[in-house]
């Protein structure tokens, strides 16, 4: 037998690392969504963006994920588990 994992538990698996960039993408934009919402500014004004870069990853994907997604550069590490999108 082979220590390999199969194609459904290898956590780079290119189909794993899209769904956790999506999950990704969709959890910091609702995050920024939430931050602005509780914003307060004046009608006439053009409002302010939540200032959010990073957040803390989507528990539900393994840290080998987060790492090779930074490698690929699809996404920032910023620090004390915080990950953010790159540009």
């Amino acid at each position: 037998m082979t220590d390999q994992a199969t194609p459904d538990q290898d956590p780079t698996a290119p189909k794993k690392l899209k769904s956790a960039l999506k999950a990704f993408k969709k959890r910091i934009k609702i995050t920024q969504l939430d931050k602005e919402s509780r914003q307060i500014a004046g009608p006439l004004s053009k409002g302010r963006g939540s200032g959010i870069v990073g957040i803390v990853p989507p528990t539900q994907f393994p840290q080998e994920v987060w790492d090779e997604l930074v490698k690929q550069g699809r996404l920032k590490y910023l620090g004390d588990g915080m990950y953010g999108l790159p540009g």
